[in-house]
């Protein structure tokens, strides 16, 4: 399709979704991991709209694109407004549309371990796990949290072990992995309270 970025069969995508407002290093840092750890060709940026679990809207989305951009520099590593340009609002609705405009492409959705600590808060986060393999990275302090879970509890059976990481993008859903490494004490959240990055 016109707009979208070109992805043939067999690539394996990793789709890391968010406002990124502000992006920061801790993005960067997850990203670099699940290249390596997940075995994936690639990873998209998807810059959402908006969060419908979060009250305030973000920055201005050309704001959020441009600063991301300039943070992450390396070539399989792609920011993209997808979800604008599909018009979806939950990540259910935006992964059964790219799987269909990218047929036979192997995409792993990718989170850090304290989103999947309210993943069972998400809009069909269920049919989410049963669409598509998830990535999970840690994040700070999460790690348990994240495995006690109503979402790790529920499909314990199809976690993956860490070191299977490189079958997850092939692996048939639901499947799941847990990975655990360096962390950056940092959040969007925390940026924004500091002042520089104002909306």
């Amino acid at each position: 399709m016109q707009g979208f970025p070109y992805a043939p069969p067999g690539l394996k995508i990793g789709l890391l979704g968010g406002s990124f407002d502000p992006p920061h290093e801790g993005h960067v840092l997850i990203t670099r991991r699940a290249l390596r750890r997940f075995g994936l060709d690639a990873v998209w940026w998807l810059v959402s709209p908006g969060n419908p679990l979060k009250a305030d809207p973000p920055a201005a989305l050309e704001r959020r694109m441009a600063a991301a951009n300039a943070l992450v520099r390396h070539p399989r590593v792609l920011v993209t407004d997808v979800e604008t340009r599909l018009g979806t609002r939950f990540t259910a609705e935006t992964v059964a549309r790219l799987r269909l405009i990218y047929p036979g492409v192997n995409f792993v959705w990718l989170m850090g371990a304290d989103n999947l600590a309210g993943f069972h808060r998400w809009d069909r986060w269920q049919t989410i796990m049963d669409t598509v393999p998830v990535g999970v990275l840690s994040r700070p302090g999460e790690q348990l949290r994240a495995a006690l879970s109503p979402a790790a509890r529920l499909y314990a059976q199809a976690r993956l072990p860490a070191r299977a990481g490189r079958q997850l993008p092939v692996a048939k859903a639901p499947a799941w992995c847990l990975m655990t490494g360096p962390m950056v004490e940092r959040s969007s959240t925390e940026i924004r309270a500091t002042g520089a990055w104002l909306r």
